[in-house]
């Protein structure tokens, strides 16, 4: 088959589709050598010469989004390659092409329909009126997890038998390590709880405040909160809780970090807090049990599948169980080290060769006896 990966997050953005596009289509073309791939970008890679890559460029270079190359050009170049079969990993799309071309569309998570509230009002307005659509006309779904899988089902029912879910992987880099100059250079003085994500209202991050001030309360200890991770949206909530917090000389919040320096924060960590009401899987949660940390988890949506027996978990409605959990690590190192051993062990199952390879099979299952109109002209 040819296969074309709309893969704009590689231009687009930083974040976790990012890093989900391009593992995806550096795994694919190393694992799977029966079909041919085209990779649909806005700019040439530099750094990837031997991809087969097409480039697309916006038709309005000011717009982020651009409709008109959504909606009109990528559909035009889509049809001029001829490909059987289109995997678009962003979850919009893909649009405007005829039957004869399968599609295959990448679902991150439903939080847009299912919690709008911790959505900008254009993200959810758009996913309301497209998802339905997408999901209507996918050949094939690709969940991240078995919860988002289910959500998927909940919200169109007909798509049951279409959808399957395939565990993220995670990055070599992530790995134990010393904290070599990335806590001096963030003025980071241990021990500390360590929170990684986007400040926005979804990560919960009111509840990791107030569950920090039970734990001054409690333990009267000289612990530090780091919280890293670049400004969202909606984030007035948090920075007034911030400024006015009781314990603010004890908080120390750095912004968007390198990802190099991601696994000595991870590593050197009393534990790491991930209070989100809502994830489709929760890439920090693995990232931060490879690098051996202990894991205090929310006990929803997805992340009890990332976390499995190697993370405390607890209710994000509640700051008193989060306290809880943070003084018992605090306070038991056995359980400390315990959980330090078995995040290493959970943190194994995951990887992005064992993405790809399950990746690759799903499009064998689906369409390996599938010959559309195009391949017979090729």
């Amino acid at each position: 088959m040819h296969i074309v990966i709309i893969a704009d997050p590689l231009d687009k953005q930083k974040a976790g589709i990012y890093y989900l596009t391009k593992h995806l289509v550096a795994n694919l073309l190393k694992y799977d050598s029966k079909n041919r791939y085209s990779i649909i970008r806005l700019k040439p890679d530099l750094n990837s010469k031997d991809q087969p890559t097409v480039v697309l460029k916006n038709s309005i270079p000011f717009i982020h989004n651009d409709p008109v190359r959504t909606f009109l050009t990528l559909p035009l170049l889509i049809r001029k390659l001829k490909p059987d079969l289109v995997i678009e990993p962003a979850h919009f799309g893909p649009f405007n092409l005829p039957k004869r071309i399968k599609r295959l569309t990448i679902i991150h998570d439903l939080s847009p329909i299912k919690s709008p509230n911790y959505h900008p009002f254009l993200s959810q307005k758009l996913q309301r009126i497209f998802l339905p659509g997408i999901l209507k006309k996918a050949d094939l779904i690709i969940a991240n997890s078995k919860n988002t899988k289910e959500d998927i089902i909940q919200c169109k029912p007909d798509s049951r038998n279409k959808t399957s879910y395939i565990h993220l992987g995670k990055e070599e880099i992530f790995g134990p390590t010393g904290a070599g100059n990335v806590l001096k250079k963030h003025k980071i003085q241990s021990p500390y709880f360590l929170n990684v994500g986007t400040i926005e209202p979804r990560k919960n991050l009111n509840t990791l405040l107030e569950a920090f001030t039970l734990f001054k309360q409690k333990s009267k200890s000289n612990i530090k909160l780091v919280i890293t991770g670049g400004n969202g949206w909606r984030t007035k909530s948090f920075y007034n809780r911030l400024l006015n917090h009781p314990n603010k000389k004890d908080i120390i919040q750095i912004g968007y970090v390198k990802r190099s320096e991601l696994p000595a924060l991870y590593s050197n960590a009393l534990a790491f807090i991930y209070p989100s009401y809502y994830e489709g899987f929760g890439l920090p949660v693995l990232e931060a049990m490879a690098c051996g940390a202990p894991c205090i988890v929310s006990n929803t949506s997805s992340l009890p599948e990332v976390g499995g027996d190697a993370s405390l978990y607890f209710n994000p409605k509640k700051a008193s169980e989060l306290m809880e959990k943070m003084v018992l690590i605090n306070r038991n190192k056995a359980i400390q080290n315990s959980l330090r051993e078995i995040a290493l062990i959970q943190a194994s199952k995951f990887s992005w060769e064992k993405y790809a390879k399950t990746f690759i099979h799903e499009i064998e299952h689906r369409f390996g006896n599938y010959e559309s109109q195009n391949s017979t002209q090729s």
